[in-house]
């Protein structure tokens, strides 16, 4: 019995990237290798992306046969990407976890200067929210947690080092 529906998938996120109000890169993951292999490709798809939604109200957007949520904040835009039949409301829930995880870590100060000066965490939180494009974490205070546990057990790690040298 052929529904003509997709199969579901764990695989539910394709990329993830956060831009300044310039369209400059500040982090990108893209999870489907098949997606846009190159470098060029991706600045292409994000420069598009940018450039269809930076000015508008709305928070989706359905451009190159891809799902885009997305959300802004003081000068920062943050993107999840997810195929044209992905569920809006799941790529929504991994949008509001990485943007209240920042809020969290950042301590409510989302904006470009903060999110730079603390992109180690960034990466961290965005692998707890977002693995191979497998949803992985939807609580903020969740990814928080794990982040701060993993940040303290590299510290311990650094300072078990430089006593045993």
């Amino acid at each position: 019995m052929d529904s003509g529906a997709p199969e579901p998938s764990l695989y539910t996120v394709k990329a993830l990237f956060i831009l300044d109000n310039d369209d400059n890169r500040l982090l990108a993951k893209y999870y489907d290798p098949k997606l846009y292999p190159s470098m060029k490709e991706q600045r292409n798809f994000e420069k598009h992306v940018f450039n269809k939604t930076h000015k508008t109200d709305s928070e989706i957007a359905f451009l190159e046969g891809m799902t885009i949520v997305y959300k802004s904040s003081i000068d920062l835009f943050l993107y999840v990407v997810g195929s044209a039949n992905e569920n809006e409301l799941m790529l929504m829930t991994v949008l509001n976890c990485l943007s209240e995880s920042l809020n969290l870590m950042l301590r409510k100060n989302v904006e470009k200067r903060s999110l730079v000066e603390n992109l180690d965490g960034v990466f961290l939180v965005v692998d707890e929210i977002v693995d191979g494009g497998v949803i992985l974490e939807s609580d903020p205070q969740q990814v928080i947690q794990k982040v701060n546990f993993k940040v303290l057990q590299s510290a311990k790690e650094q300072i078990k080092w430089s006593i045993l040298k």
